[in-house]
């Protein structure tokens, strides 16, 4: 481990009260120096984000890459900081929960996304009671290992891939969030949710913290008048940084 079990377990600890108070917001990062910027600038936490750290290591989103890579990157992040670190880990790279947690906190991670796509299924979603088994089992493996890893259950029912017609996706993504929560989650990641209404019905149906995106109808004081607990931004800035270096090497050649 890059840090000592009682070091992770203050931090797993802090990342769970940051789900609980003033809406957390995370600008995610994908190395060392954009991890050190973030928590320079002030933020509380770190989270990674696997479609920007993919990308960066020249692999495909959607576990397109090794996760040897994939951790080895999340683990150059969490050394670069002080502040809790949390780690897109996919839909867990098909590690068992044990294996999985073990991953996560030899790297220094006290927390990570899961998300309910099965990728070997060409991106449909996973089975909800298998995955509300997995979640248990990495909860369980998290507490057998003394740090209480903070586990942000992605529902991906709002992502054209998944499926789901439209009219459904709500209903959909409150039993599965409920599930999820039941099973031991500490926050659901309702990713894609572009409507104002969506959003205030899966706040108002799920019994627990939520994590939403900004978009259209949902800026930052939107999801905090709604309740949101928790905000991401995925490969955003990473997509952002590109596009400036685009924008200035393409100078040099006027």
């Amino acid at each position: 481990m890059t840090a000592d079990v009682t070091t992770l377990k203050a931090r797993a600890e802090r990342l769970r009260e940051l789900h609980h108070g003033d809406m957390l917001v995370l600008p995610n990062v994908w190395d060392a120096a954009s991890a050190a910027t973030v928590a320079e600038a002030g933020f509380p936490a770190v989270a990674t984000a696997s479609a920007a750290i993919s990308a960066m290591l020249g692999h495909p989103d959607g576990e397109g890459a090794p996760w040897e890579e994939m951790f080895a990157a999340a683990g150059r992040v969490a050394r670069a900081v002080t502040v809790p670190v949390t780690v897109d880990a996919e839909a867990g790279y098909g590690m068992r929960p044990r294996e999985l947690v073990d991953r996560l906190l030899e790297i220094g991670a006290v927390g990570c996304n899961l998300e309910d796509t099965d990728h070997r299924a060409g991106g449909r979603p996973a089975d909800a009671g298998a995955q509300a088994e997995r979640l248990a089992g990495v909860r369980s493996a998290a507490d057998d290992a003394g740090v209480p890893i903070v586990v942000n259950a992605r529902v991906d029912t709002f992502l054209p891939a998944a499926g789901v017609p439209e009219e459904e996706r709500v209903a959909e993504a409150v039993r599965r969030g409920r599930l999820y929560l039941g099973a031991g989650a500490d926050c659901v990641y309702p990713i894609g949710v572009r409507r104002k209404r969506d959003l205030a019905a899966l706040v108002a149906e799920l019994p627990g913290p939520i994590n939403g995106n900004t978009g259209d109808e949902l800026d930052l004081a939107t999801l905090r008048e709604l309740g949101v607990a928790r905000v991401s931004y995925g490969p955003r800035f990473y997509r952002a940084a590109l596009a400036d270096l685009k924008t200035e090497v393409q100078k040099l050649l006027t």
